[in-house]
């Protein structure tokens, strides 16, 4: 699967697309619009006889945002792998399920008592799906507790995920894609690495050492829960760089392997962890200890349930959901997809899985007038290559929700073209960095192997907002320039003529 990597690496290589090969449409458009709209139905029908997008698959809707009425689609009913975008039917459903202002939880309990100095019982750490979980949490947790006078834990450490079931990967992840982030399993109890909030990974960092000697590995953050396997070597200034960072499946043995030039950035690979829960409960065992909290001879860090005689002695909420939906839509984070997915089943339903996750969301789709039949998916991020969807449906939807009253947090957590600001561009801050589709273009993106997506909001020249959907599969070249060719005319189009 093609995924945006984060990776640092020291050299990036542009890719310029240039020219424009143009060949006949198997088909005329259906329009269903005033003649005002003619000049943008006939710069889409141009940019459609590109030869990137009649070699592939695809489907375009445009319609008017404000009464919904099509002014261009090419293909609109053809179901269609949406990739990423599926994530504006994601977030809409959570946002509607779970509320602007809802928080995730997690608890640290106890079934003992302290006595001088020693907490006589186990410490239970439940996690209740926070994807935003931090080592900063843990340390925060571990000052509390030493301030509270615990010096010694007699007990466990018990790490309590039952709050979702034991399904931790979505259909559709494929071996190779096991260990990067974007394919982290999906565990209640889990860590971020950063505010990216990545949950299930951990930062691995390459640089170049001393010639002839291994790269220096950093894991952020410190765990021993990753076993690092170095057959890397520094090389002198001038080589290539060749450092590969891959976690064996079904392991956490991560082997680093190749070439560290000396004066380079090395590279930098966000990993995801075979035991999202192992993982966070040896980071808060290291948290502890950084307090001066220790540990009898007899005490380990394992999974389990939490009775329901413990008491909770430490609780953190996560940031509202509306918060939430910047770094999940602007970064398109799949993590927080499928964490929302179970969560909405969990409270929905009372079980956390993907079966009741995703039936919220076609029942949310349903209830605004979606034709399910239409909506294929099998998880919530748009990983799965199985997933098919409408470009009409997947209009529609974001004509929809802009009545319902948490629609502001929906737009503010899409990507805005060419705004260079993170969580502002997010997946766009590289595209469309010229007027007029600077930031006039509003939209999620999807991208898999042979897949890409773009499906949002653009406002004319004369200020309409229009609504767009494109959707392009089984592409043998990029499509990408493509897509934003078609959200740059829309923006570049009087529709007041």
């Amino acid at each position: 699967m093609k995924i945006k990597r984060k990776i640092l690496i020291g050299m990036t290589t542009l890719v310029m697309f240039t020219g424009t090969s143009l060949t006949t449409l198997p088909e005329e458009s259906t329009v269903q619009a005033a003649s005002s709209y003619s000049s943008l139905q006939s710069s889409v029908n141009t940019i459609m006889r590109d030869s990137r997008m009649t070699s592939a698959l695809s489907s375009v809707t445009i319609r008017k945002a404000s009464t919904g009425e099509i002014v261009y689609q090419k293909d609109a009913n053809k179901g269609i792998t949406p990739a990423s975008t599926l994530k504006n039917l994601t977030a809409s459903a959570a946002l509607e399920t779970l509320g602007e202002n809802y928080r995730f939880s997690t608890d640290v309990l106890t079934n003992g008592s302290v006595l001088n100095g020693t907490l006589y019982g186990n410490l239970y750490l439940r996690g209740r799906g926070d994807p935003t979980l931090l080592k900063n949490d843990f340390d925060h947790f571990a000052s509390i507790l030493a301030n509270r006078g615990v010096k010694r834990l007699s007990g466990h450490i018990i790490g309590d995920d039952s709050w979702y079931d034991a399904d931790r990967l979505s259909a559709g992840i494929a071996k190779e894609d096991e260990s990067y982030y974007y394919a982290a399993q999906i565990s209640a109890l889990s860590l971020s690495p950063n505010t990216d909030y990545d949950a299930g990974s951990v930062i691995v960092d390459a640089k170049p050492s001393v010639n002839g000697r291994a790269a220096k590995i950093t894991l952020t953050p410190a765990t021993g829960v990753v076993r690092i396997v170095n057959l890397s070597k520094t090389v002198p200034k001038g080589y290539s760089n060749t450092l590969k960072i891959k976690r064996e499946v079904g392991t956490n043995k991560v082997v680093i392997t190749g070439n560290a030039p000396i004066g380079s950035y090395g590279r930098k690979e966000w990993i995801a962890v075979s035991n999202p829960t192992a993982y966070a409960m040896d980071v808060f065992k290291r948290s502890l200890s950084s307090k001066g909290i220790t540990f009898v001879s007899t005490s380990k860090v394992v999974r389990g349930t939490t009775p329901s005689t413990a008491r909770v002695l430490l609780s953190k909420k996560s940031m509202p959901l509306k918060d939430l939906m910047v770094p999940f839509l602007k970064l398109s984070n799949n993590t927080h997809a499928e964490v929302l997915a179970k969560e909405m089943g969990k409270v929905t339903y009372g079980k956390g899985s993907w079966d009741t996750g995703l039936k919220v969301m076609r029942n949310y789709a349903s209830s605004i007038g979606l034709n399910t039949n239409q909506w294929v998916f099998e998880d919530a991020s748009g990983m799965s290559h199985a997933n098919k969807i409408p470009s009409s449906e997947m209009s529609k939807l974001l004509l929809k929700v802009q009545s319902e009253p948490w629609y502001g947090t929906f737009r503010k957590g899409l990507p805005i073209a060419g705004s260079s600001e993170r969580f502002v561009g997010g997946t766009l801050r590289t595209r469309m960095k010229t007027a007029p589709a600077k930031g006039n273009v509003i939209a999620k993106t999807g991208s898999l192997d042979n897949v890409s997506a773009l499906a949002g909001y653009a406002k004319t020249r004369n200020g309409e907002w229009l609504i767009f959907t494109v959707q392009t599969q089984n592409t043998k070249s990029s499509t990408v320039p493509v897509l934003d060719r078609i959200a740059t005319v829309i923006t570049n189009t009087n529709t007041s003529q």
